[in-house]
This record gives C-alpha cells, sequence and structure tokens, in this order.
C-alpha cells in the first residue's frame, strides 16, 4: 500500500526541465496541439477508409475530436489569461453544469428562491474564496452553510410535497457542479516549494489524465470487456475498462511527471486514483440520467453531450486529487 510519506517531494522538488513556468506551459500546451492534429488526421483517415460513407462509430469520434478542439482552445486561452482567467472559467463551467443538472431535476414553485440563493448568491460567493485563495472558507460554504440554509429557504415556502427529494436534488447539484469542480482551480492557490509559478501545470495534468482515461477505458472495455461494473447502470463500462484504462493513464501520468512535483512512481500514482474517480463519477451520473430517462445532460458542446457529461468525471476526481497533493506536498 502506497502512504502518503512516499509521496512528499525529494530534496530536489522540480524534477523536470530546467526551464520557465511559461515555456513548460507551452511545451505542453504544444504537445496537446500535436495529438490533436493527430487525432484530426486519423478521423479523416476512417472516413476515406469507409469511402465518404457515414458510419456512426468513426462519425462519433470525428464530433468528438471537433469537440475537443472547442474545450482546448478555451482552456488555453484562460491558461494564458493567468489564475483569474481560470478561476473565471471554471466559475462559469460550474454555473452551465449546475444549470443542466437543475433542469433534469425535479423542482417545484417553492423551489425558486432556493435556485436563486444557489446559482446568484451560493455560487458566486462559493468561487469568491476561490478567487482569493480561502481555503478555509471555500471548506464550508457549500457544505456548511448552504447545506444549512437553503433547505431553510424551501421549508419558509410551505410546499412540503417530496421535500426531501427535492433538497436533496438541489444541495447534490451544488455539491459536485460546485463544491467537488472548484477544486481544481483551487490547485492554483497550493504553496508546493520548488514548483512556485507552475500550478496551472497541475490542472493540466489532472484534466489530460481523467479525460485520457476516460477514452482508454471506453477503448478497452468495447475491445477486452467481459464483465460489467454495474450492468443496470452501464453496459459500456466493464472492470476490464476500468483497470486496464487506469493503468494506462497511470502510464501517461507517469510521462507527464516532468509537468508536476512528483516522480514518475508518485505522478503514475495520482494518475491512477484520479483516472479511477473519474470512472466512478462517471459511473454515478449515468445512474442519475438512467433515473432521469435521458442519454446525456444537454448539447452544450458538439460531439460531447452536455456540460456535465465532460465535467463529471474531473469533478469527482479534483477533490481527491486536491487534498492528495495538498497532504503530500505542501
Amino acid at each position: 500500500m502506497i502512504s502518503l510519506d512516499s509521496l512528499h517531494l525529494p530534496a530536489a522538488p522540480w524534477t523536470g526541465p530546467d526551464i520557465g513556468p511559461k515555456t513548460t506551459t507551452w511545451l505542453l500546451l504544444v504537445g496537446v496541439l500535436a495529438v490533436l492534429v493527430a487525432a484530426t488526421w486519423f478521423g479523416r483517415y476512417l472516413r476515406q477508409r469507409v469511402h465518404g460513407r457515414r458510419v456512426p462509430v468513426i462519425e462519433s469520434y470525428i464530433a468528438r475530436v471537433r469537440g475537443w478542439w472547442v474545450m482546448v482552445l478555451v482552456l488555453g486561452i484562460a491558461f494564458i489569461a493567468g489564475r483569474k482567467g481560470v478561476v473565471a472559467l471554471f466559475a462559469f463551467l460550474s454555473f452551465g453544469a449546475l444549470r443542466e443538472f437543475i433542469t433534469l431535476s425535479p423542482t417545484r414553485l417553492g423551489d425558486h428562491w432556493t435556485l436563486i440563493a444557489s446559482f446568484f448568491i451560493v455560487l458566486p460567493l462559493h468561487y469568491v474564496g476561490v478567487w482569493n485563495g480561502w481555503a478555509s472558507y471555500t471548506e464550508v460554504v457549500i457544505p456548511v452553510y448552504a447545506f444549512l440554509f437553503l433547505p431553510i429557504i424551501t421549508a419558509l415556502r410551505r410546499d412540503v410535497k417530496r421535500f426531501m427529494d427535492r433538497a436533496a436534488n438541489i444541495q447534490w447539484g451544488l455539491m459536485i457542479c460546485v463544491y467537488c469542480f472548484s477544486h481544481v482551480p483551487a490547485l492554483l492557490w497550493l504553496q508546493i516549494p520548488g514548483y512556485e509559478g507552475r500550478n496551472v501545470l497541475l490542472i493540466a495534468f489532472l484534466v489530460l489524465v481523467v479525460q485520457s482515461g476516460d477514452v482508454m477505458q471506453k477503448f478497452f472495455s468495447v475491445r477486452f470487456g467481459r464483465h460489467l461494473v454495474a450492468e443496470g447502470v452501464s453496459r459500456s463500462r466493464t472492470w476490464e475498462g476500468l483497470v486496464l484504462g487506469g493503468f494506462g493513464a497511470a502510464i501517461l501520468g507517469a510521462l507527464l511527471a516532468w509537468t508536476t512535483p512528483c516522480n514518475i512512481w508518485a505522478a503514475g500514482f495520482l494518475a491512477l486514483v484520479a483516472t479511477w474517480m473519474g470512472f466512478l463519477g462517471s459511473l454515478v451520473m449515468t445512474a442519475i440520467k438512467r433515473d432521469r430517462g435521458v442519454r446525456y445532460w444537454g448539447h452544450a458542446i458538439i460531439g460531447h453531450g452536455g456540460m456535465l457529461d465532460r465535467v463529471a468525471p474531473v469533478a469527482f476526481a479534483a477533490p481527491i486529487f486536491y487534498h492528495l497533493v495538498r497532504n503530500g506536498y505542501t
């Protein structure tokens, strides 16, 4: 079993190339763009192989690559803008994800003031703390104060029909879409000795390994999958995909260790944990979608469904990743 002690920084914490943080960020961005160019040409090659026929699997792949171009462009602009740009982007993503979640949640007239408070008071107040790096503040705004006071607002509206279900829906939406997801930009304020000015690379590392792991898990599930993780929830997620995709992401994490304060073993371990959490988080969100009779949370991202469909794996992985890094390196 790997303990946090084994993840502590060595005497020479920065193991990457002896270059500045901006240069490292640009190198990583160029690498990602190179992968996207290769993926785009591969999609064209697949379409040529079938002589232009519209094969659903190929068209889905091409649509996803196009969606990734948009997402990488947006993330790249936010990274160039610095800390404030990254926080503003994730606040916008949280708002969009929460909107999708609430749209598919059962609500009543008595919930309207509670929803207004959630979107326009709780979410902004939480991200004010993220914006300023107030860790102790952001740790309590939602799971303590919002969770206590939002049901009170609903109760004062005197609508008790399915009260518990409605309150839980709003709280769960805030927990996943705002509280958990905000741990991604919160990585920017971790004080890691010898890693100053490079924290944005931790965000890139987390997003890359979780999203790449998600793709690998789907591929291995299709190619080698035999045993479903939860048959009643998803028929496309298997134990083989979970294990092989996780270890594939761990290898990718080890290769990207130069972007983190970790050695290759610790980077691989962090990537493995984050990817498995992303997998299980997607399973949870799929169960909710099945309960509500929908395939996607929305259609905000071409080829990827709704915003929440994309951010859910990262949202589940982010708090675990954040606290592992925080407890192991600060």
